[in-house]
C-alpha cells in the first residue's frame, strides 16, 4: 500500500510539474498578445490626435521644397 501511494504521488507531483510549464508558456503568450494590443490601440491613438498636425507639417514642408 505504501509503495502504490508512492507512486501515486510521484505520478502526480510529474504532472503537476508538466501542468505548471504549460501554464508558463501559455501566460507568456497572453501576455505577448495583450501587450501588442496596447500598442495598437496608443499607435492608432496618437495617429488619430497627431494626424492633423503632421499632416499640415508635411503639407508645408513639401510647399516649401516646390517654392523655393
Amino acid at each position: 500500500m505504501l509503495t502504490q501511494l508512492a507512486l501515486w504521488q510521484a505520478t502526480l507531483r510529474t504532472w503537476l510539474a508538466d501542468r505548471a510549464r504549460l501554464g508558463e508558456t501559455g501566460a507568456s503568450m497572453v501576455e505577448y498578445s495583450l501587450l501588442l494590443a496596447l500598442i495598437a490601440v496608443v499607435a492608432i491613438a496618437a495617429l488619430v490626435f497627431l494626424g492633423h498636425s503632421v499632416n499640415n507639417t508635411l503639407n508645408n514642408v513639401a510647399g516649401n521644397i516646390n517654392n523655393p
